[in-house]
């Protein structure tokens, strides 16, 4: 083989790169109960009752608080089911996502 050719191996080679990555943001609002958080936080996003409640006050105090970090496709997830949960407990509580 010449040098100048490339072996199959080497000319189908694709770079793989990891995907962007979103964190996932609970809003503070005056009307929804840190307790709905609280259980919000360990339903949607696995977070254990201390780290959920460590959360939640961090919603209270700053506005917004970081729930985790997932691909766009699931980041996007959490945030309708946040919306679609806390709608059907009558609760405006909201989600954003954005880019890491």
């Amino acid at each position: 083989m010449a040098k100048t050719e490339k072996s199959i191996a080497e000319k189908t080679r694709i770079e793989v790169k990891e995907p962007k990555r979103y964190v996932v943001y609970l809003l503070n609002d005056d009307f929804t109960t840190m307790d709905f958080v609280v259980k919000v936080l360990m339903l949607y996003f696995g977070h254990n009752p201390r780290s959920a409640f460590d959360i939640m006050i961090k919603v209270h105090k700053e506005g917004k608080a970081a729930c985790g970090v997932y691909p766009f496709e699931i980041a996007e997830t959490k945030v309708v089911q946040v919306h679609s949960y806390a709608k059907a407990n009558n609760f405006p509580l909201r989600a954003i996502f954005e880019e890491e």
